[in-house]
């Protein structure tokens, strides 16, 4: 898209009016005002600069309340125009286009709001911004709704273990694969279906995952690198005592500030009775609910597909024998499996 310039000729200088005041832009390099703004990063600042103005420039007045004139040059709104709509000073707005300061949260927001961005719009900008991008656990009908969007497509894995995870690695859907190979989670509390509880609290688990500690140590890191600003949450908060109550042997993992992605990885788990099978662990986001997470354990080989299939069928065969179908879909309308080994809960009395 072609920019045209409509800076204001000469540096401003001086207090920035409005709601900013007390913002002042030195000759030379980005200021650093109070309140809890940051410097911007150099190509940060710039693409972010780029973004709003592109934004600008397609919003006509009409569609915020203004009223449009026949003089009017600027395509789109003018920085006056956003300035004011968004309660910030029109120099302060005019450096912000330009990459020369750094918005906060709620500020970088309130322009969203003028230049009408949508929630994508809103993430990239925080992006762009260095802002952690917000994550809120879906909930209530939302989670539901999440849960039935996402399930066909981890049915559409027979032999291929899937599991839909929130914020907090809680376990919102997965597949009668995932079933077969780690147990049904509906056998675990609810406080405790969870990723890393399961990673670490699972004895069985741990036997038959080949490399376990690595892997487990990697769900924690991401869970911390994840977790950012809503590491204080209460759910959070919860998983963090389950963990130290159930694992206690484990409490220097909890008190470790590390953090790092979970990585596409091979896998290995022995089976009882059916040998080693080696899987490939990848993620992936739904677009339309960026807080959740798809973890996707993919056989490697043929062989491998083959020995989860008949893990598969031999435990849908005993859920059919004993009447109670074990597959995946909604968490609700699922029974234990009695021919599954189901993961382990805890044995401390008291503990829940």
């Amino acid at each position: 898209m072609p920019y045209r310039s409509d800076t204001p000729s000469g540096t401003p200088s001086g207090p920035v009016p409005g709601p900013l005041a007390g913002l002042a832009a030195p000759p030379a390099g980005p200021p650093a005002p109070p309140g809890g703004h940051r410097a911007p990063h150099p190509a940060g600042g710039q693409q972010l600069g780029a973004f709003l103005r592109a934004h600008r420039e397609l919003l006509q007045p009409a569609e915020v309340g203004l009223a449009g004139t026949a003089r009017r040059r600027t395509p789109g709104l003018r920085r006056e125009e956003v300035a004011s709509l968004s309660g910030v000073g029109v120099a302060w707005y005019t450096w912000l286009e330009q990459g020369r300061v750094a918005a906060s949260r709620q500020v970088l927001e309130a322009v969203a709001r003028t230049l009408r961005l949508d929630g994508a719009g809103l993430r990239h900008a925080m992006r762009l911004a260095g802002f952690h991008e917000p994550a809120e656990p879906p909930a209530g009908a939302r989670r539901a709704a999440l849960g039935a969007s996402v399930q066909p497509v981890l049915d559409s894995w027979p032999a291929s273990p899937a599991v839909l995870l929130d914020p907090h690695f809680d376990l919102i859907g997965w597949n009668a694969a995932w079933s077969a190979l780690w147990g049904d989670p509906e056998a675990v509390p609810e406080d405790r279906r969870n990723l890393m509880w399961l990673m670490v609290a699972d004895r069985r688990l741990r036997t038959v995952l080949h490399d376990w500690e690595p892997l487990a140590m990697n769900v924690f890191q991401h869970f911390r690198a994840q977790a950012g600003p809503s590491a204080a949450d209460p759910r959070t908060g919860e998983l963090y005592r389950r963990l130290d109550q159930d694992v206690p042997e484990l409490r220097h993992w909890w008190g470790c500030r590390s953090v790092a992605e979970l990585t596409t990885r091979a896998v290995t788990v022995e089976l009882p009775g059916a040998g080693p099978v080696r899987l490939s662990l990848s993620s992936f986001r739904p677009v339309d609910e960026p807080s959740a997470l798809v973890l996707l354990l993919t056989p490697v080989s043929a062989e491998d597909a083959a020995r989860m299939t008949a893990r598969v069928g031999a435990m849908r065969a005993r859920g059919a024998a004993a009447g109670s179908p074990a597959t995946g879909g909604d968490p609700g309308s699922r029974r234990p499996d009695p021919g599954v080994p189901a993961p382990v809960r805890p044995d401390r009395s008291g503990r829940g």
